[in-house]
This record gives C-alpha cells, sequence and structure tokens, in this order.
C-alpha cells in the first residue's frame, strides 16, 4: 500500500522529495484499523507549496489521494514544503 501511495504523489507531484512512513501498527485496534485503512505520516517538498497556505497545501494532497479515504488509507499526517523551506 505504501508504495501505491508514494506512485500516486509522485504522478501528481513530479520530481516531489517524498518521505512516507506507514503507522498502521501504531493504531491496531483503532476503530479505521479495524476497517483496514492504513494510517501514514507523510513528509513532502515540491515547488507547488510555494506561497500556499498550509491549508492550501494539505488540500492538494488530499485531491490526489481522496479517492482512497477513508476505506484504504483512514489517516495521513502531512507535511507539506516549498523547496525552499
Amino acid at each position: 500500500m505504501g508504495s501505491e501511495l508514494e506512485a500516486r504523489l509522485s504522478a501528481n507531484f513530479p520530481g516531489a522529495q517524498i518521505d512516507l512512513i506507514d503507522e498502521s501498527h501504531l493504531h491496531a485496534g483503532h476503530a479505521g484499523a479495524k476497517a483496514g485503512g492504513a494510517h501514514f505520516r507523510l513528509r513532502i517538498v515540491h515547488s507547488s507549496f510555494a506561497g500556499l497556505s498550509r491549508v492550501a497545501r494539505h488540500r492538494l494532497v488530499y485531491d490526489a489521494v481522496s479517492d482512497w479515504m477513508p476505506q484504504r488509507i483512514h489517516a495521513l499526517s502531512v507535511q507539506a514544503l516549498s523547496p525552499e523551506e
């Protein structure tokens, strides 16, 4: 699942630096985990985030994976940065 998510993000943010950590094991027994949804922590650096607010950056990331939520991805913690940051 993690490699699929990374591929999806790479397709939407070409050339991005992507650090993706699957934290699903930390949420065993959680309601979202019971339904099969994974928990991820993402750090992504891409030029498209330059000049955008944190909310706008997160919206771009969530738009890229919205069809996977909440079934495949239950939680996605996002740190989206521009290359200058």
